[in-house]
């Protein structure tokens, strides 16, 4: 059964498909994120108020599965494959989960300021500098780790792993959302809801 988590339907049978949907929702929220660090810090309007919540909710409720789809169930397929592209792609997903670390902290810099702009209503001077520039190496770090997963890592676990792993893949993604009965096609009460917060 397809299921919509950004701007297309795909299915848990296509797992690199939904991880480069996840994608779009990254730089979705992260550009959400951009436009707000553009406000100097000064009171929101309702729209903004809601654009800076959902997005501060995306990067602590739903990235963590995103990165733990990639670390937990499809890197470690990658690796026991013996196949010489594959050999020659392990020192990159090395690099791709250092730098899931490396963002774990900014992301939690940036919700604790969002937090804070929302509670508060507005932020002061130094606490506006300190958010634009958190989310500026973010939006820097994951232009070229979502360029090299879309463009390399995804088509080549396509084409390296059996259709066996992929569907194991797809199983593990969608019991980390608790929507283990979509793959069997009865779809449990709100997950629609579900989706779309991934």
């Amino acid at each position: 059964m397809p299921v919509q988590i950004g701007s297309k339907a795909v299915s848990f049978s296509d797992p690199t498909g939904l991880m480069s949907d996840c994608h779009r929702r990254i730089e979705m929220f992260l550009n959400a994120l951009s436009a707000a660090g553009h406000f100097d810090g000064r009171r929101l309007s309702e729209d903004e108020r809601r654009a800076l919540a959902a997005a501060l909710r995306y990067f602590r409720e739903a990235a963590p599965k995103h990165n733990a789809d990639e670390e937990e169930s499809l890197f470690p397929r990658l690796r026991s494959v013996s196949d010489p592209a594959v050999r020659s792609a392990l020192e990159d997903l090395s690099r791709l989960e250092r730098e899931h670390r490396w963002a774990a902290p900014l992301h939690a810099e940036v919700d604790r300021i969002g937090q804070q702009w929302l509670l508060d209503g507005h932020l002061a001077e130094e606490q506006a500098r300190a958010f634009q520039s958190v989310v500026s190496q973010l939006l820097s770090m994951y232009r070229a780790h979502i360029e090299f997963e879309d463009r390399v890592l995804f088509p080549l676990a396509t084409r390296v792993l059996s259709r066996a792993q992929l569907g194991e893949v797809g199983r593990e993604m969608a019991e980390r959302r608790n929507l283990l009965s979509v793959l069997h096609g009865v779809e449990p009460l709100g997950a629609e809801r579900e989706h779309n917060a991934e």
